[in-house]
């Protein structure tokens, strides 16, 4: 862990698909380690009791700009527990995934990360959970698998 601090932590995420069965992904880094880079999925921290949904569309809406209601979110379609190390902490996380369907990403910007974000995340773009397997960029082992159901799960396929 080379002296990070660990800190765990609840979060909501949030995979929106598509009408051709692709995923927005975002593409960032650990700010101690910049030079690998990895697509992941939108999403952060719980606040106190805020429902994991809840957390999920407010953490789009400050990482993408893009709006979603937590009435459009179905059930989850993914769930793992994952650590990791990003800037001064390793991160013991449980993630809850939703999907949604989302056909434009028209209007995305990144004007509310936050500062330390800013700095780590540089572009969102579209994946086919095959794709992302062939590029090996996935930013944890189960993040395809997770995708594959968020597409079964709004367009009724895999």
């Amino acid at each position: 862990m080379g002296g990070r601090v660990v800190r765990h932590r609840t979060t909501g995420r949030v995979l929106p698909v598509n009408g051709a069965g692709e995923v927005l992904l975002l593409h960032g880094w650990d700010p101690a380690v910049p030079e690998v880079t990895y697509w992941f999925s939108i999403g952060g921290g719980a606040e106190h009791d805020e429902p994991l949904g809840h957390a999920a569309v407010r953490e789009m809406r400050e990482e993408t700009g893009l709006e979603v209601s937590p009435g459009d979110l179905g059930d989850p379609v993914g769930h793992e527990i994952i650590e990791f190390d990003w800037g001064l902490w390793h991160l013991v996380q449980d993630q809850t995934f939703y999907a949604v369907r989302l056909d434009s990403s028209d209007g995305l910007h990144f004007d509310g990360l936050e500062p330390l974000e800013r700095g780590s995340i540089d572009q969102a773009a579209w994946w086919t959970a095959d794709a992302l397997d062939a590029a090996g960029t996935a930013g944890s082992d189960n993040l395809t698998t997770i995708m594959r159901a968020a597409v079964r799960q709004i367009l009724g396929e895999a």
